[in-house]
């Protein structure tokens, strides 16, 4: 496969920032107060909305109703550290008539009711459709529940059903424990154990996860998983996004450039050339194993404890690249440097 297109998505995230309040365990792009803000420009901003806006799709019951994987939602890190640029933000999505725009949150400035109601319709007014409150272990580790009930609570009175809560399932238990202010991880574990990650309730073991939450699960040396399909393809028409350094990241995987979105319009119609992307090829083609002869050719060793996961086995091998050599498509390289040390 000397070269291949990337498919034109109906669904993106669009990260502010990967700088954020909280550090969490699980955390798919290693965000953190570590990161630099490094915000982009309204310009550059405005340009990657206007060419955004000639691909998304809007949710099936129409424009103004927000769905996980519909229109476009502003992400990060935490888009609330910079309320100006996130409202100016979503002034221009409006403008260009962006479909199911929301934005997604922790909370941490969810403080008092007066604040948490004048930003959200700030929002609104704006032109933000509606609002998306991350609820789970590990953002109650640092942000206190009441917060995120607030926003809940003052967030479906500003935007009805078009409150998103992920994930519900932690949210209607930490309720059932009347959960006040925080809860470290090793108690929730106490008081529930893994199995409070079982059945609906959903886990990627990539990103930070594997590397802090690896005690959690069982462990497989690499050649479990070189033969295994990629669970989330590298190719896909839906949920992608743009980091706010101008990376196209496939699907949920953090520190993987596709390329700029500014050459979306390239990568659509000519494409790929694969021999350039060495990581990309054997990714896109499932070889795994070639991959972990690349990275031993660059000093790899595998892990004698092993691997949770064929997301953490990959994760491995590009963060032995990233600090090897000089790969473009392992974007942004500050990612690999935060995936354990934050």
């Amino acid at each position: 496969m000397p070269r291949i297109r990337v498919p034109q998505s109906f669904s993106a995230g669009l990260f502010l920032t990967y700088c954020c309040p909280s550090a969490c365990r699980h955390c798919l792009y290693a965000c953190s107060p570590a990161w630099p803000a490094d915000w982009p420009g309204l310009e550059e901003l405005e340009a990657c909305l206007a060419a955004l806006s000639r691909r998304l799709r809007p949710h099936p019951w129409g424009p103004r109703t927000v769905g996980f994987n519909y229109g476009l939602h502003f992400t990060g890190g935490e888009p609330f550290l910079n309320f100006e640029l996130l409202l100016d933000g979503v002034r221009l999505a409006s403008e260009y008539r962006l479909p199911s725009l929301f934005v997604e949150t922790n909370c941490f400035w969810c403080r008092d009711d007066d604040l948490t109601r004048d930003r959200l319709l700030a929002l609104k007014g704006a032109g933000l459709h509606g609002l998306l409150v991350s609820v789970n272990p590990f953002t109650v580790e640092r942000i206190p529940f009441e917060r995120l009930e607030r926003a809940i609570r003052l967030g479906q009175q500003v935007f009805g059903r078009n409150l998103l809560i992920y994930q519900v399932e932690f949210y209607h238990l930490f309720r059932q424990q009347g959960l006040q202010g925080t809860l470290p991880l090793e108690d929730f574990l106490t008081l529930f154990g893994p199995r409070a990650f079982a059945g609906t309730t959903e886990l990627l073991l990539a990103g930070r996860a594997a590397y802090r939450l690896q005690h959690l699960f069982p462990v497989h040396p690499a050649e479990r998983f070189l033969a295994q399909p990629c669970p989330t393809p590298l190719l896909r028409n839906w949920h992608n996004h743009v980091d706010n350094y101008g990376n196209l990241l496939p699907g949920f995987c953090g520190g993987l450039s596709l390329g700029h979105w500014r050459d979306l319009d390239r990568l659509e119609t000519e494409g790929l050339e694969l021999q350039e992307y060495p990581i990309l090829k054997y990714l896109i083609s499932g070889d795994m194993a070639g991959l972990l002869d690349l990275a031993r050719a660059h000093g790899y060793r595998t892990r004698p404890a092993g691997y949770i996961s064929k997301c953490h086995l990959c994760l491995d091998l590009r963060k032995c690249l990233a600090d090897q050599g000089d790969f473009r498509e392992l974007r942004p390289r500050e990612f690999y440097k935060h995936l354990e040390n934050d």
